[in-house]
């Protein structure tokens, strides 16, 4: 065969052999399996699948399990949603779930139009715990020529804002889990 006739379909078919030898041969991808311990009803093969772990089903990946993962939705992660609803007042500048942040935009009350406030709340841990939560309150004071200042503060509304966020995940928590025993029961018929 000479380089100089080799034509571009034949390259194509050339790699399309090697590609199928590669999968077939060492790769690993195929695995000979014993019939006698393989399950013959398909259903049965799905399930020891799935207790095995070798494989993914919608309504575990929807309920958090999944490959090694803990996935946890918002909508039921008491304190990000005790959070918002706490937060709900104040206009929201950062939202992001997956980083576990909330940034409100700055606030002011009209009681002093020369100062505004900011809060970021961190979180730490899913777990309703004191200590998952980080707050962080930063003051603006601007003066007559809009020349700003800006400064971290602490005060008492980190306090309130913490106690309040974590009574209202408690609560959250509770309606989940009272909401789940009840999906749990068995129909008594």
């Amino acid at each position: 065969m000479n380089i100089l006739n080799f034509r571009p379909k034949n390259i194509s078919f050339f790699l399309f052999v090697i590609v199928i030898f590669g999968f077939s041969s060492s790769c690993g991808i195929y695995k000979p399996t014993d019939a006698r311990k393989v399950p013959a009803n398909v259903d049965e093969r799905v399930k020891r699948n799935l207790e095995e772990g070798k494989g993914w089903s919608a309504k575990k990946l929807m309920q958090g399990e999944g490959r090694g993962t803990t996935y946890q939705f918002a909508s039921s992660n008491p304190m990000w949603r005790a959070t918002l609803d706490i937060l709900d007042f104040l206009p929201l500048a950062n939202v992001d779930y997956s980083g576990g942040i909330i940034t409100t935009d700055w606030y002011n009350e009209g009681i002093s139009s020369d100062e505004s406030i900011k809060i970021t709340v961190r979180f730490l841990t899913n777990e309703i715990r004191s200590d998952g939560l980080r707050i962080v309150v930063h003051k603006k004071r601007c003066n007559v020529q809009l020349k700003c200042a800006v400064k971290k503060i602490s005060s008492t509304l980190e306090q309130e804002l913490r106690v309040a966020i974590l009574k209202k995940a408690a609560v959250f928590e509770k309606e989940f889990s009272k909401n789940r025993k009840k999906d749990k029961r068995p129909d008594l018929k």
